[in-house]
């Protein structure tokens, strides 16, 4: 049965300049145990109202260690010295409970899991080094993906999607601006790949693979997220490819600068390459966690880090049409390679329509998903089976 603690907070004035601040502290001042940034953010919207959970967590990334201690698993205390005096933290009491596996809605696909979670709160109700490997492409801009701007992407109209034009008669896929992106929304994109970093570190296995996908624009700032947070860097596995990308002249000055591009046209896409540190060495971790390594496609033949590819083709889409899907060529040479001895769990933990899944599917691999998105979440229910079911062309 899952235990509720209660904590007690001062009544606070709605938007009032420093309310957010004033909310965690309070919540903090009276916790008994360590909190996660999940379960702080839901005590501050219980006392101020609606509250972006990203200011919560922003707050408290920003203010640690001079504010807050971080603990194991991504939770959080209070330095003792800061804790506000009781009379100012007595007054509204609220329950909060910390999110457990069973809570979480989820459905099994043959030896896939999809699970309706925000990954950060699934990461914490795992248990300790249960999963083998990590295959995602995550949302590296954030606000692409935020309920406005999926409105727009979803109407065809504004934000910050950009949709291609048709070409050779077959229609693209949007592609998000990142070139819009802020410096507070780059910003943003660092704390939050550090969090997930941070609270994914402890569920991983000695030695999983993690392998995450980015782009020539952001890949530095997610490496450097995953990096302080204890994964080791691997280097990058490179997916050639031609994209829509680069390339066109100066907006609004065609004409005048027609020997001119913008940026290079992109060619490839760079797949972060990390590594939690080993348990002893390579081959005692491959014996006691079947991981440290990668599976080589043949017994002549080493992994590589770079594999050719192409766009997803026109009937992957309309299976499982999702702006960032990506072909099953080349996401099933991926995962199988993840579990260097074909044993364990992989994780996608920004799942999408399920193209990691259908690929893990498709080999044999036990695998989970976690999709925040009630829309996409249905959408990969039909989208894995069909996309595991496809015929695809080995790489030779």
């Amino acid at each position: 049965m899952t235990s509720r603690r209660h904590y007690g907070a001062m009544e606070l004035i709605r938007r009032q300049p420093g309310e957010v601040r004033d909310a965690i502290l309070a919540t903090m001042t009276l916790a008994t145990e360590p909190l996660s940034s999940g379960e702080i953010a839901d005590a501050v919207v219980a006392l101020i109202g609606e509250t972006a959970r990203s200011s919560v967590r922003s707050y408290i990334q920003l203010n640690t260690p001079d504010t807050f201690v971080r603990e194991s698993r991504g939770l959080y205390r209070l330095r003792e010295e800061l804790r506000l005096p009781l009379d100012e933290a007595e007054g509204i009491v609220v329950p909060l409970v910390r999110p457990v596996a069973s809570e979480f809605e989820s459905i099994s696909i043959g030896r896939a899991q999809l699970v309706n979670a925000d990954c950060l709160d699934w990461l914490a109700s795992r248990e300790m080094r249960s999963i083998h490997a990590v295959v995602t492409d995550p949302p590296y801009g954030l606000h692409e993906y935020t309920d406005e701007q999926q409105a727009k992407l979803r109407s065809g109209k504004g934000g910050v999607w950009r949709i291609p034009p048709s070409f050779d008669g077959h229609k693209r896929s949007p592609l998000p601006r990142f070139t819009t992106l802020t410096t507070a929304q780059l910003d943003e994109l660092e704390r939050f790949f550090f969090e997930w970093a941070s609270t994914l570190l402890p569920v991983l296995v000695p030695g999983a693979n993690v392998v995450v996908a980015s782009n020539p624009l952001l890949s530095y700032i997610i490496a450097s997220s995953l990096a302080r947070a204890g994964l080791e860097r691997r280097g990058e596995l490179i997916r050639l490819v031609m994209t829509m990308r680069g390339g066109d002249r100066p907006k609004d000055a065609h004409e005048e600068f027609r020997d001119v591009s913008v940026m290079p046209r992109s060619m490839w896409e760079p797949w972060l390459l990390f590594r939690k540190p080993l348990d002893g060495r390579v081959q005692d971790n491959l014996r006691r966690w079947k991981t440290g390594g990668y599976r080589r496609p043949s017994e002549d033949r080493p992994f590589g880090d770079v594999i050719k590819s192409a766009p997803t083709h026109k009937r992957e889409r309309e299976l499982a049409p999702h702006p960032s899907l990506k072909p099953q060529a080349f996401m099933r040479e991926v995962v199988r390679a993840v579990l260097p001895l074909g044993e364990g769990v992989v994780l996608d933990p920004f799942a999408g329509s399920g193209s990691t899944l259908a690929a893990a599917e498709a080999i044999g691999y036990d695998s989970i998903g976690i999709e925040r998105d009630r829309r996409y979440y249905i959408l990969a229910q039909q989208s894995v089976p069909r996309l595991a079911g496809l015929d695809v062309e080995p790489r030779d």
